[in-house]
């Protein structure tokens, strides 16, 4: 979803993908920044939180008539159904981040 969207183009790839890593994390409850993803990614978990917010506000207030095929193909079994899964209330999101 980034990729169309022109406000993520100066974010460098290994960043946003540490950032999306780390939400996806905290979204299924698998736990949070360790340091063996920070010794990896060379990033801390500090460095991503306003990355993460972002990226869990594109998922909250995502126009929904833009981008059906690519959610159509996410929805599906084979990709884990990825495209189903809520976004974080902003508070919690909030709250998680504070304690990794």
């Amino acid at each position: 979803m980034t990729l169309q969207e022109y406000d993520y183009a100066r974010e460098s790839a290994s960043k946003l993908a540490a950032s999306c890593l780390l939400l996806a994390l905290i979204m299924k409850n698998l736990g949070g920044w360790t340091p063996t993803l920070e010794y990896y990614s060379g990033y801390c978990s500090q460095d991503l939180h306003p990355l993460v917010k972002r990226l869990n506000f594109l998922l909250t207030y995502q126009p929904h008539d833009k981008l059906k095929a690519v959610r159509t193909k996410y929805s599906h079994r084979v990709f884990f159904e990825v495209a189903k899964i809520t976004p974080m209330d902003m508070l919690k999101l909030e709250e998680k981040l504070s304690s990794c």
